[in-house]
């Protein structure tokens, strides 16, 4: 429920803006916004919510967090209107829009001149806006850009108050009361700015506690859902690649049986090595193997020994995956008990919009980092990821990876490829190159030389060898560099390590 334009009324009575100093806004999320102000009785925040059926202005007292990633009207307020004083904060009549008049002193070049800024607070639950206007009343920003209302950078907006206070269609508004249990909770002597925020807490439609868990739980639910589906079907495969011994008994019986083999021939048929092994799970002694009449009968054999080599190798694949996933379903029953603990909406709210990467909840900026295989070493703005094994290897250069990217590697040693992401439009520093050289050659087999060479060329120019093995590729166009390992140099890249 929304605060109606009495409440709104005692709010503004009770924290006093006039004359608070604007110092940082905040935006957690698209539609809540807080002020850290400071005037009079010290420190407060303004908190501003235009989420529907929970529209709202009051001071609140939990701990406000930032958003994961900037938000764009929190950084148009931090460069216009901080350090500015509140003049003067009203509702305009009982229409339930609030006006915040921001006086701020600015500079362009030697000249200081004062500006005058308007805050529009729309508290309306389906059509709530933030709008930020010049003097002149027009828009510099809003928080929801609104095309069709003119509610964007360069429209106009001066609501003006109402000439009286009078109810709408005869509806009588008042001041909400508490439930019991929530004053409980209070100083004797709370204000309304107190009890509404942790009214809010409680009930707060969409941005409530009891709301907010209930979508963590739905969120980290669905997630737990797929993933144990996921490890249904790779139990099953692992079901079916554990009896690969099945292949490799075809090869032994076909060259074993190379004389009764004649040539057309599509089947063979013979008594097994084990009594009771028929190659389909019965209890037949005979054993019918399928065969290629266009191939050699030790060809076939071959066929079979190569079905057995990939299932093997595969349940192995497969264990592994099965293994990552009970540790991710481990983390994901632990990320929902930490978000079903958490008591600060604001927090909540934030950390539900970030993703679940492996189980755990990670901001926009480090999915990247979670995801990709290897290390990643962030250094003076450069990206450098090591594949540590032919696997990881293979996995940088077929998700990972773009052409433009440096891909370096030490030369007649087997080791790791390092990579250094491009940046449009700038030039790899012989400072950056040097720490990728580094870590190609440490983590190679020519380490102990304590130094050796290596080449370089864009991913673009490496060449995958056909049949060959997992991760070799061909480079073209390569450099030569020549490098000593360097002990401050490694220490200070370790550093650099992107922690996942």
């Amino acid at each position: 429920m929304s605060l109606n334009w009495k409440e709104i009324n005692l709010v503004l009575e009770e924290i006093e803006l006039s004359g608070a100093q604007i110092q940082k806004a905040v935006q957690s999320a698209f539609d809540v916004l807080c002020l850290k102000l400071y005037g009079k009785g010290g420190a407060k925040t303004l908190l501003i919510s235009i989420s529907p059926l929970a529209c709202r202005i009051h001071e609140t007292f939990d701990s406000v967090p930032k958003s994961a990633k900037p938000l764009r009207f929190a950084e148009f307020l931090n460069s216009r209107i901080i350090n500015g004083r509140i003049e003067e904060a009203v509702q305009l009549g009982n229409d339930r829009i609030v006006r915040i008049t921001v006086r701020h002193n600015s500079e362009e070049g030697e000249d200081r001149f004062e500006e005058r800024f308007f805050i529009y607070i729309r508290l309306w639950s389906n059509a709530a806006n933030v709008i930020v206007t010049d003097a002149e009343g027009k828009i510099l920003d809003a928080m929801r850009r609104l095309p069709k209302k003119g509610e964007v950078s360069g429209g106009s907006y001066r609501p003006e108050p109402l000439s009286g206070v009078s109810e709408k269609s005869g509806k009588e508004f008042h001041i909400r009361s508490f439930p019991e249990d929530l004053l409980a909770g209070l100083p004797p002597n709370a204000s309304f700015n107190r009890k509404i925020d942790a009214f809010y807490r409680q009930e707060g439609g969409a941005l409530s506690l009891d709301a907010l868990r209930e979508e963590a739980r739905r969120k980290v639910e669905a997630s737990i859902d797929r993933l144990t589906s996921s490890q249904e079907k790779l139990k099953e495969k692992r079901e079916d690649f554990s009896r690969a011994e099945r292949f490799k008994e075809y090869g032994d019986i076909i060259l074993s049986n190379i004389s009764l083999i004649k040539p057309g021939d599509e089947w063979l048929e013979v008594k097994g090595f084990d009594e009771g092994f028929d190659g389909d799970g019965g209890n037949a002694s005979t054993v019918r193997i399928k065969i290629d009449p266009h191939k050699k009968p030790s060809s076939c054999a071959e066929d079979y020994y190569g079905q057995y080599q990939k299932a093997k190798s595969g349940l192995t694949e497969v264990q592994n995956q099965i293994e990552d996933g009970e540790r991710e379903l481990l983390r994901l029953e632990e990320t929902l008990k930490s978000l079903l603990a958490e008591t600060n909406p604001l927090v909540l709210n934030k950390l539900l919009k970030t993703s679940l990467v492996r189980g755990k909840l990670v901001s926009p900026a480090r999915q990247d980092d979670i995801k990709r295989p290897g290390l990643s070493f962030r250094r003076k703005d450069w990206l450098i990821v090591v594949g540590r094994d032919a696997a990881e290897n293979d996995a940088l250069l077929r998700k990972h990876i773009k052409g433009s990217d440096l891909w370096l590697h030490a030369r007649d040693y087997a080791g790791s490829y390092v990579f250094i992401k491009n940046r449009p439009g700038k030039t790899i520093p012989l400072e950056i190159l040097l720490d990728a050289g580094n870590l190609a050659i440490f983590y190679s087999k020519g380490r102990k030389n304590g130094g050796g060479d290596l080449f370089y060329t864009q991913a673009k120019n490496l060449r995958r060898v056909k049949g060959g093995p997992k991760g070799l590729v061909l480079p073209t166009h390569e450099k030569n560099l020549s490098v000593k390992l360097e002990d401050v140099r490694l220490k200070e890249l370790e550093e650099c390590k992107v922690e996942k």
